[in-house]
């Protein structure tokens, strides 16, 4: 099993080591690498994009001809995990701020996002999240997180934060369709493993 983690920008070491604990855990053998040119994704048996300053990320994802390998990938039903930035890039819809910077997307969920919906990075909170494929809440890591604000009928919600006697109600922050993954908050920064199991039991 090799799975590869897009390391132009962001939180890339704490992907790998979360992944190869994760491996560890589960008492298989594998190989977790850093993806920061074209030619490389192809060989992998699932892709991680992580969090960071998403402009970047995929502007850069598209200068080293990355883009599109990704998309071949996701296709090829190689599964994707995209956590924070990463969510904002699989997205096939941005509002306003997106549009505004020229943020590439690589349109690979029906989804829109909604950037820093929950503030700056001063406003960064951690929240127990109930997710549908769970029984016990998930320490959620929100960094200058993004969410979800519309998601179509193929899209899997699997959790969400707020309520509707805010401004914005609630918001999506994890969600699946078919072989793709994007979560709002950072899993990689906790010790709780069961997202990057689940995400690997999607390979088996």
């Amino acid at each position: 099993m090799k799975i590869g983690v897009i390391a132009i920008q962001g939180d890339v070491e704490e992907h790998i080591k979360a992944l190869k604990a994760t491996l560890a855990e589960r008492g298989e053998s594998g190989e977790v690498i850093r993806i920061k040119h074209r030619g490389i994704v192809g060989s992998c048996d699932a892709i991680v994009i992580p969090g960071g300053e998403s402009t970047t990320i995929g502007r850069l994802m598209e200068r080293e001809g990355i883009t599109e390998e990704l998309k071949d990938a996701a296709e090829a039903g190689k599964p994707l995990l995209g956590t924070c930035a990463g969510m904002i890039l699989l997205a096939s819809e941005g509002d306003e701020e997106v549009k505004k910077t020229g943020q590439p997307l690589l349109g690979l969920m029906d989804v829109r996002v909604k950037r820093n919906a929950f503030g700056r990075q001063r406003e960064s909170f951690e929240a127990p999240l109930r997710m549908s494929i769970f029984d016990e809440p998930f320490p959620g890591v929100f960094i200058r997180a993004p969410c979800i604000t519309h998601a179509a009928d193929t899209v899997d919600v699997l959790a969400t934060l707020g309520d509707n006697d805010d401004n914005m109600g609630k918001r999506i922050v994890a969600a699946r369709q078919d072989n793709i993954m994007a979560l709002a908050f950072h899993p990689e920064l906790t010790d709780d493993r069961r997202i990057h199991h689940y995400f690997l039991d999607t390979l088996i």
